[in-house]
């Protein structure tokens, strides 16, 4: 398995964000009772989200992106992705 950060940074279209986001969080929910997402949650001023997903490799994570309802939508400007290897925290 390989751990993935993934920060989205949302685009103007926020109407079109917040319309399609219950579709978002119901897919998240799916991915975190599957145990190939770890944590998410946006930033405080709305213009982002980081999100941590474990997964068998890059391409499971390309797969698991696609199919997020933000993706069809556009409502994602910019998604920048790093491996992570955590190595401290209560999380572990």
């Amino acid at each position: 398995m390989a751990r993935f950060v993934v920060e989205l940074k949302f685009g103007d279209n926020q109407d079109e964000r917040m319309a399609v986001r219950p579709a978002h969080r119901d897919y998240l929910a799916t991915l975190v009772e599957q145990g190939k997402l770890l944590v998410s949650g946006p930033y405080a001023d709305q213009s982002g989200a980081v999100l941590i997903y474990d997964v068998a490799d890059e391409a499971e994570l390309k797969a698991v992106l696609a199919a997020d309802p933000y993706t069809p939508a556009g409502v994602v400007a910019e998604t920048r992705v790093h491996e992570w290897q955590p190595l401290m925290g209560v999380w572990l």
